[in-house]
């Protein structure tokens, strides 16, 4: 009756969290979609542009071209491992497999530039190929574990909310940078000066 009583509460207990698990991607979902909502659909515009073949750096930095232009951008509210740290190189080759998902062509909505020239955005891209679905890839990339929300640095994203609950999907799962003792690339990058 004891074995047959922890068998229930374990189920229970399964159940319980995934309940949880499906409300938060619900949640998130949601969220997403209205962040999409205020890019597209009121003052706020993204540009389109095409992703620079070759130039997915990492997790969180890319090249983009317009005609004659090219930006550097760096995604808004999340930083990746650098590409020495355990995941670095997963983590970039994921952001090149949701590329992979357009044609090429990503939605750019700056933020601000930071130190080094870079403009900071969200980005999102259109899916082959209907082209009505959307992958924002600041908040895939946090969801997937394949990198962290930046809160630091998150705090003008259009997308911070999404980021946080991203990333308590991706730890609830033990996803990527979840699965393990895994430094942050703040960390990383502080030590290896």
């Amino acid at each position: 009756m004891k074995r047959l009583l922890n068998s229930s509460s374990l189920l229970i207990g399964l159940i319980l969290v995934f309940i949880g698990v499906l409300g938060n991607r619900k949640t998130i979902n949601g969220a997403i979609e209205g962040a999409i909502d205020r890019v597209f659909f009121k003052d706020n515009h993204a540009e389109q542009w095409r992703v620079k073949p070759g130039s997915i750096y990492d997790g969180d930095t890319l090249r983009v071209v317009r005609g004659d232009e090219e930006l550097k951008i760096r995604f808004c509210g999340i930083d990746a491992p650098e590409l020495k740290q355990p995941l670095g190189v997963e983590s970039r080759d994921y952001l090149r497999s949701l590329i992979a998902k357009s044609d090429g062509t990503i939605h750019v909505l700056p933020i601000e530039e930071d130190r080094y020239g870079r403009t900071v955005a969200e980005l999102w891209i259109p899916i082959e190929p209907d082209y009505e679905a959307e992958i924002h890839l600041n908040t895939a990339m946090v969801e997937a574990g394949m990198a962290w929300h930046y809160q630091r640095y998150s705090g003008n994203c259009e997308s911070a909310d999404n980021l946080g609950w991203a990333e308590e999907i991706a730890k609830d799962e033990k996803l990527g940078v979840w699965n393990g003792n895994h430094q942050k690339p703040w960390d990383y990058r502080k030590s290896n000066k």
